[in-house]
């Protein structure tokens, strides 16, 4: 569809081209946090709450950090070209914000959840 490139300072080969090596990049931290996901459920540690409320603040802490800094700031590349953006960068970064309040809520201790003591620190 070639309508997003990661750079609109050059020719659409060169955005074309640095979208996909965004990408490739992207992929290599994907692949570098399941590692890290499988690392903690093995050890027994990994609360999927937490995993996903880590998910989204990632994922919206980006996608308003693209869609603020690279789209409407520094002006670097837009979602699709040819058309009134504005409805597109209304839409991406409402939908940022909700990722990041169901984040959010989500690291909010349940009332359900014991509560532990803390220790003593010793003099």
């Amino acid at each position: 569809m070639h309508w997003h490139h990661f750079w609109d300072g050059g020719s659409a080969g060169a955005g074309l081209v640095s979208d996909g090596l965004f990408h490739a990049a992207s992929w290599i931290c994907l692949v570098a946090g399941l590692f890290w996901f499988a690392d903690l459920r093995r050890r027994g540690t990994l609360g999927m709450r937490n995993w996903t409320a880590g998910i989204l603040l990632g994922a919206g802490g980006f996608q308003l950090y693209d869609g603020l800094v690279q789209h409407l700031i520094f002006h670097l590349h837009q979602i699709r070209y040819g058309v009134n953006t504005m409805p597109y960068n209304v839409i991406w970064n409402v939908l940022a914000g909700v990722m990041l309040v169901v984040g959010g809520l989500l690291l909010r201790p349940r009332l359900s959840d014991p509560v532990t003591p803390t220790a003593a620190k010793p003099r």
